[in-house]
């Protein structure tokens, strides 16, 4: 049977939540709007790879009636939610802060900070080393008499594919920390599985680029360097930790002794 007391606490985790989705909600829209007068620009930068591939008089067009608005639109949404996603992220660390244990404290904020940062070097990538030669390689290939202009909603789909492509990849160094920390695998276990991962880089980049050799090398190699990365780093933070200290699955004494420690703080709060 629910206590009174469990009914209140529950209610005031979700009033928290509501007030901190709500934060998070009005951060993006107030972005948005500062955004919202320079759409058109937003978009022309981003589209800037392309234009600058395409042969001379060459341009984008926009094959239905709303999408001249829209496209700008979506762009400017997509910016508004990145500059605000540090907020963001943080509303969501306040939320769930309180409830972690401490050895997931250590682990988890450093890991969010350097999963956001790859994330956006990630996307940087993409649009400063990728794009040029993708584009680059579909002007050259069109044959002759034929005229190279994309529909601005499918180039913003395709750019989105990429720049999530190239963003997850440059997550592989936090993914291989998270499971050697958490004991689901040894650092030699992911050095002996090495050959594997070289392979499945070259298979997703061929999934996920189009049909030419270098953009499928650039994302391919990348992945494989990150996941060295990973490694090295791994290796590193198991040597490092004190003995005593390293990240373990705790008993359930352990973790009835730091939720009473939590449950004592929240009352002094």
């Amino acid at each position: 049977m629910t206590t009174p007391e469990a009914s209140e606490t529950f209610i005031s985790h979700l009033i928290e939540l509501r007030n901190r989705l709500l934060r998070s909600v009005i951060a993006i829209l107030v972005v948005f709007v500062a955004l919202f007068p320079f759409a058109r620009d937003l978009y022309a930068l981003l589209a800037q790879p392309l234009l600058a591939a395409l042969p001379k008089g060459g341009q984008m067009i926009a094959t239905d009636v709303t999408t001249p608005f829209l496209v700008p639109m979506k762009v400017a949404m997509m910016a508004a939610f990145l500059i605000a996603l540090p907020y963001v992220l943080y509303q969501v660390w306040s939320y769930v802060a309180p409830g972690m244990y401490k050895h997931e404290k250590r682990l988890a904020l450093p890991l969010i900070v350097s999963s956001v940062l790859l994330f956006f070097i990630g996307m940087a990538f993409a649009y400063f080393l990728v794009f040029p030669v993708v584009f680059g390689f579909i002007s050259s290939t069109a044959p002759v008499g034929v005229a190279v202009m994309t529909d601005i909603n499918k180039y913003l789909d395709f750019v989105l594919t990429l720049f999530v492509a190239f963003g997850v990849t440059f997550e592989v160094p936090v993914v291989v920390i998270v499971l050697v920390q958490m004991g689901m695998v040894s650092v030699a276990k992911l050095k002996e599985i090495r050959p594997y991962v070289v392979v499945g880089a070259f298979v997703i980049g061929a999934i996920f680029t189009p049909p030419d050799v270098v953009s499928q090398i650039m994302l391919a190699v990348p992945l494989w360097l990150l996941y060295e990365l990973g490694i090295l780093l791994a290796g590193f933070l198991t040597k490092r930790a004190p003995p005593g200290e390293e990240y373990h699955i705790m008993t359930d004494e352990q973790m009835d002794r730091e939720l009473d420690e939590v449950e004592a703080r929240q009352k002094e709060l």
